[in-house]
């Protein structure tokens, strides 16, 4: 009930925040000529790798001379970020860019932002349904498992053991790739047997409780890759309560300042970072192009790359932030 009444307040104050502008409320179109509205709906409210990417989008909106405005759900959940989609069709902006929480169950709303004349562009995550997004900016999240197990391989040295994948939650095009990405390439090195995936929710309690019961069941345990920061962050942390820092290689998803400090420390042994604001960046440079009705670029990759403590200072650039 809680989070009901949370979502309804949000929505509530989205409609009077997105509506400020009169000229933006008052257009008949998304993409009319006088309507300099650029709106971002991330995943989730408050997480680095989308703090970045806001730092990202907000640098590339200002610079073309355009408003500006950030709304993310409380919980990485489609129910959350349906009302904010729902809220922002009364300021007709003349694009959304938007991280979908689910695949599937976000194509409906989106689909209304399209009809009512707004461009929208996904970044990092995307919908199954490609003809609603004009752009879809992500990291190449499949080569991105890919190395995560590549790097994994290398810090075990040759080692025999199980290895464990900490999923999100099903749905989310990200990190489903990056697992499948880990699931295809784990099998190129025999002495690593892959046990599968768990799901935490993006809950870091949930990842900690899956890492312990998985350490339990399995105490040949070598190695865990965890496709998020949030389970990232939790399975640091079973290793932690476990006394297995160390002893199981833990390769994360994403630099949070956490997750880099974690690294530092010997907790985290290697981080497969991506490029959040260059993501925002070129969300806005696809939406400015649909709105000026020249040619969009369908699929945007952007750069991965596989972080340890011995390189974490030539890499610092991949660091995500807490604020603008």
């Amino acid at each position: 009930m809680k989070i009901r009444s949370a979502v309804a307040v949000s929505a509530a104050f989205l409609l009077a925040a997105c509506g400020g502008g009169g000229q933006i409320g008052d257009s008949n179109s998304g993409g009319s000529a006088a309507n300099k509205k650029l709106v971002l709906i991330p995943g989730i409210t408050a997480e680095p790798f989308y703090i970045s990417m806001q730092c990202g989008f907000e640098e590339a909106a200002k610079a073309a001379g355009y408003e500006f405005d950030t709304q993310a759900p409380a919980k990485f959940d489609a129910a959350q970020q349906t009302p904010i989609v729902t809220g922002i069709l009364a300021s007709k902006p003349a694009a959304v860019l938007i991280a979908p929480t689910d695949d599937k169950a976000m194509a409906g709303p989106m689909k209304q932002l399209k009809d009512a004349g707004i461009k929208v562009v996904e970044v990092d995550t995307k919908l199954q349904d490609t003809s609603i997004g004009v752009s879809s900016i992500s990291s190449d999240n499949e080569q991105g498992g890919k190395l995560a197990a590549e790097t994994l391989n290398k810090l075990t040295a040759g080692k025999s053991g199980s290895v464990l994948v900490l999923n999100t939650k099903a749905g989310t095009s990200t990190t489903d790739a990056r697992a499948k990405g880990f699931e295809d390439a784990i099998k190129a090195y025999p002495n690593l047997k892959y046990i599968g995936q768990q799901y935490t929710d993006n809950e870091p309690a949930t990842a900690a409780s899956k890492v312990t019961a998985t350490l339990a069941a399995n105490p040949d345990l070598i190695g865990v890759f965890a496709t998020n920061l949030n389970s990232g962050e939790g399975a640091a942390t079973g290793l932690r309560n476990a006394g297995k820092t160390g002893a199981v290689n833990l390769v994360g998803f994403d630099a949070s300042p956490k997750q880099v400090e974690d690294l530092q420390a010997g907790i985290v042994q290697a981080l497969i970072a991506q490029d959040p604001a260059t993501i925002g960046k070129q969300g806005v440079e696809q939406a400015l192009a649909a709105i000026d009705g020249k040619e969009n670029k369908r699929n945007i990759e952007t750069e991965l790359v596989a972080i340890t403590k011995d390189d974490a200072a030539a890499n610092s650039k991949y660091f995500y932030k807490k604020s603008c």
